[in-house]
C-alpha cells in the first residue's frame, strides 16, 4: 500500500503545529506556484514544484517518487499531473525546508531515503541542540552548530552511500556523494537516453552561485566547509551532467559553464578566507619582537608601564598596565592557568612595582578572554569592566547561539558578572591617565577597543580583530571570518578597519600574545582586505543583498534557548533584520513542536529601512510533554519571497519543581 494524494478520505494527515505553519504560508509568494517540465523531450515523466525548496516528481502512471518535500504543499497539487500515489521521498539533504512537510506524510506508507551520513540529523535532530554546548560538539563552531535539523524527527527507511543506484520502476538513481553545502549533501544522478540530469540539492544555484554561506561555514574560520563545497562542486563537473536540477531556483542549463565559474569563485573566496597572516606556521618572534623580557619569568615589558606575558609556544591573552602608584589594569586574562598567573603576579609585586589590581577590562565575549576573571576578583579583588554588549554575552551566554561562550570551555565558570557596564565611546580617568573605551567590532560584533596615550605611545588594545606582522607587506592581518560571531563585514571588519585609521595607533595589543607596531600600512592592508572580501561574497550571493545569505541571525530569537515547565509557558522576543535601504515585509510563522503553542503563531508586518525590530512571542508547553529538549523553527517570508524554516530556537522543557 502507498500513500494516497489530494483532499480526499484516506488522504495526507495535517498535525495541528503543522496546519499553523501552513496557514501562515498562505499569500507569501508573490506569484502562485505552477507545475514545469524540467525536459518534457527527454524525460516527460519529470515534473518540479516550489514552494520552500524545488521539489522533482518521477513519475510512472498514477504513481510517483519525490526527490525533496518541501513544505508538502506539493501532496495537494499532484493529481493535476495523473499522480494518485506517492512510493518514495528521496532527500539530497537534511536542512528544514527541504522535509519540513513530512508531518503530513505521518501514518502512511510512503518510504523514505536519505544520504546516510545525514541519517542522525533526521532522526536525531534535538541531539545537535544543547542547553550547555561545549567547543568539541560535532556539527559546531565551538559549540554553535551548524546543521538544521527537522522541528519533529524523520524515520528513514533506507541511507544511501555514495555509489549505490536507486532504482525504480525503470529509473535508475546513482548516488554521488556532494557535501559542503550540508555534512553529507548528495546528488542523484539520471541518464535519460543521451543526457545526464543531476538532482544537485543546494550544492549551486543558477549563476554559478551559493545558496547560503552560513551552512558552509563548518569551523573557526580555516575553510573546511569551503574546500569540501570546492572538492564536490569539481567531482559533480567530472559526471559532466547536461541538465543541473537545483533544490532552489531554476534549472542550470549550462552545467560545465557554471560549474567551472562556481569553482573559480569558491576558490577566490578561499584564497581571501583563511587568515590574513600565517595562522598554522607563525613564531614567537612573528608574533612579537617588540616586547623586552623582564626579570619576572615569562613577563615581558612593552613600554616602561605597560606589560604582557610571552611564553614559548602559547597563546595566552594578558596584557597589564601597572601605574607609578602601583595600581593596575588588566586587559584580558584566559588560557594560562590560576597557578601560572600567581606566580607572574607575585613577581610583578616583587620586582615591578605591582600593588593592586583595580579592574579587569575584557576584550570581547569569548571565554578564553576571561577565564580567569572570576580568580582576579574573588583573589585580587579586580572588579570587571567591560561595554555593555559584550556583557550580554558575558553575563548570559546561553542566551546566545554563539561560538566559544565562557560555558563551552568547561571550565566551571558558567558565567561572569560585570561590575561595571562601559558606555561605548566612554572615557575613564584613571591615575592620571585618560583611557576610552570604544565599540570595535571586526572577528565579533560583541567587542571594544580599549586605547590610550602611554610613554609616548598611542596604543589600541583590539582583541582578537587583526594579528599578523605590520612589517610584512604579504599580511593584511584579518582574524577568523565566523558569520556567526556577528561579524557582518560592514559592521565588522570593514568598520573595524575604518575606525583604526582614524585612530592612527602606534601600537597594537593584539590577543593571543601579539604586538603590533607601527601598523599603519598594516591598517591599510587589511581595510582593502575588507572591502575586497565582501566583493567576493556578493558575486556568490543569489540575493541582490548578501547579508541574507552571510548572516546565520537576521531572524532570531532571544533568548536562543529558553526554559519552561510542564504546562507552563515562556516568553522570547523574535528579533527580525532588514537590511535593504527600503521597507521591508516579513511573514514569519512560529512552528513548534506538536501539543505546543506559539501566540502569536504568526508574525507579520513591516520593518523600516536598515533597522530591526523585536516582537514578543509566548510560548506554552503542554501537562504532559515529556522533559527534554525541543526544537522551534521560524517559517519565513520577505517580500513575498519564501524562504522556510532558515532559523530555529531552543526550549527545555522541565519538570515542575516540588514544594518543600
Amino acid at each position: 500500500m502507498t500513500m494516497p494524494v489530494g483532499k480526499g478520505k484516506g488522504s495526507w494527515r495535517e498535525p495541528a503545529c503543522f496546519a499553523a505553519c501552513m496557514l501562515a504560508a498562505t499569500g507569501w509568494c508573490a506569484q502562485q506556484p505552477a507545475w514545469r517540465q524540467p525536459d518534457p523531450q527527454v524525460l516527460p515523466g519529470l515534473y518540479s514544484w516550489s514552494d520552500t525548496c524545488n521539489i522533482y516528481v518521477l513519475k510512472d502512471g498514477d504513481a510517483a517518487i519525490l526527490i525533496d518535500l518541501g513544505d508538502g504543499t506539493v501532496l495537494d497539487r499532484l493529481n493535476e499531473i495523473g499522480v494518485s500515489r506517492v512510493e518514495w521521498v528521496l532527500f539530497t539533504h537534511h536542512h528544514r525546508e527541504q522535509c519540513q512537510g513530512f508531518p503530513r506524510l505521518k501514518g502512511s506508507d510512503v518510504k523514505t531515503a536519505a544520504p546516510a551520513a545525514e541519517r542522525p540529523f533526521f532522526e536525531s535532530p534535538t541531539t545537535f541542540r544543547k542547553m550547555k554546548p561545549t567547543l568539541d560538539d560535532a556539527f559546531s563552531v565551538y559549540g554553535a552548530s551548524y546543521v538544521r535539523p527537522p522541528v519533529e524527527p524523520i524515520p528513514i527507511d533506507r541511507a544511501l552511500q555514495c555509489g549505490d543506484t536507486f532504482e525504480w520502476r525503470g529509473y535508475r538513481l546513482r548516488c554521488l556523494e556532494t557535501p559542503g553545502h550540508s555534512p553529507g549533501g548528495m546528488t542523484y544522478l539520471l541518464d535519460a537516453g543521451d543526457r545526464r540530469l543531476a538532482f544537485s540539492g543546494d550544492l549551486m544555484v543558477d549563476g554559478a552561485r551559493m545558496q547560503t554561506w552560513f551552512d558552509s561555514e563548518w569551523d573557526y574560520g580555516y575553510g573546511k566547509g569551503l574546500e569540501t563545497l570546492i572538492a564536490s562542486v569539481e567531482r559533480l563537473a567530472k559526471d559532466a551532467p547536461a541538465l543541473l536540477l537545483p533544490s532552489h531556483g531554476p534549472s542550470v542549463t549550462d552545467p560545465a559553464k557554471q560549474l567551472a565559474e562556481y569553482s573559480r569563485k569558491l576558490r577566490d573566496l578561499l584564497a581571501l578566507y583563511v587568515r590574513g597572516y600565517p595562522v598554522a606556521t607563525v613564531t614567537d618572534d612573528e608574533k612579537d619582537s617588540f616586547s623586552t623580557p623582564t626579570v619576572v619569568p615569562g613577563i615581558h615589558r612593552v613600554t616602561p608601564h605597560l606589560y604582557k606575558f610571552r611564553r614559548p609556544n602559547e597563546s595566552w591573552n594578558f596584557s597589564i598596565v601597572i601605574a607609578d602608584s602601583g595600581r593596575a589594569l588588566v586587559h584580558d586574562c584566559g588560557l594560562m592557568s590560576a597557578q601560572v598567573l600567581d606566580r607572574a603576579l607575585a613577581g610583578m609585586k616583587e620586582h615591578l612595582g605591582l600593588k593592586q589590581i583595580d579592574a579587569l577590562i575584557v576584550s570581547h565575549a569569548h571565554g578564553d578572554h576571561f577565564l580567569l576573571g572570576e580568580h582576579l576578583r574573588t583573589k585580587y579583588g579586580a572588579s570587571v569592566w567591560t561595554t555593555d554588549r559584550v556583557a550580554d554575552q558575558c553575563e548570559h551566554p546561553e542566551r546566545f547561539d554563539r561560538p566559544a561562550m565562557i560555558q563551552t570551555y568547561r571550565s566551571g565558570l558558567e558565567a561572569l558578572a560585570i561590575d561595571r557596564r562601559l558606555k561605548e565611546g566612554e572615557t575613564i580617568a584613571w591615575e592620571g591617565m585618560r583611557l576610552q573605551v570604544d565599540w570595535m567590532p571586526g572577528q565579533t560584533d560583541a567587542g571594544c577597543c580599549l586605547w590610550l596615550d602611554l610613554d609616548g605611545w598611542r596604543i589600541a588594545f583590539t582583541g582578537d580583530n587583526l594579528f599578523g606582522n605590520p612589517a610584512d607587506p604579504k599580511q593584511d592581518g584579518h582574524e577568523a571570518v565566523v558569520a556567526r560571531n556577528g561579524a557582518i563585514f560592514e559592521e565588522g571588519y570593514a568598520y573595524a578597519a575604518e575606525y583604526l585609521k582614524k585612530l592612527q595607533p602606534d601600537l597594537l595589543m593584539g590577543g593571543h600574545s601579539f604586538v603590533m607596531p607601527r601598523p599603519a600600512a598594516f591598517i591599510e592592508r587589511y581595510a582593502r582586505w575588507s572591502k575586497e572580501i565582501v566583493r567576493s561574497y556578493r558575486k556568490l550571493s543569489p540575493d541582490d543583498e548578501y547579508r541574507y545569505r552571510f548572516d546565520p541571525f537576521w531572524v532570531r530569537a532571544h533568548p536562543y534557548r529558553a526554559s519552561l515547565v510542564l504546562g507552563g509557558s515562556v516568553e522570547v522576543q523574535v528579533v527580525v533584520r532588514n537590511f535593504r535601504a527600503r521597507e521591508q515585509r516579513h511573514r514569519i510563522a512560529i512552528c513548534a513542536p506538536p501539543g505546543f503553542e506559539a501566540d502569536p503563531p504568526v508574525l507579520e508586518g513591516m520593518i523600516g529601512a536598515a533597522s530591526q525590530a523585536a516582537f514578543p512571542v509566548r510560548l506554552h508547553a503542554p501537562a504532559d510533554a515529556a522533559p527534554g529538549v525541543r526544537l522551534v523553527a521560524f517559517d519565513l517570508a520577505l517580500d513575498g519571497e519564501r524562504y522556510g524554516q532558515w532559523f530555529d530556537f531552543i526550549l527545555h522543557v522541565e519538570e515542575a519543581a516540588r514544594k518543600p
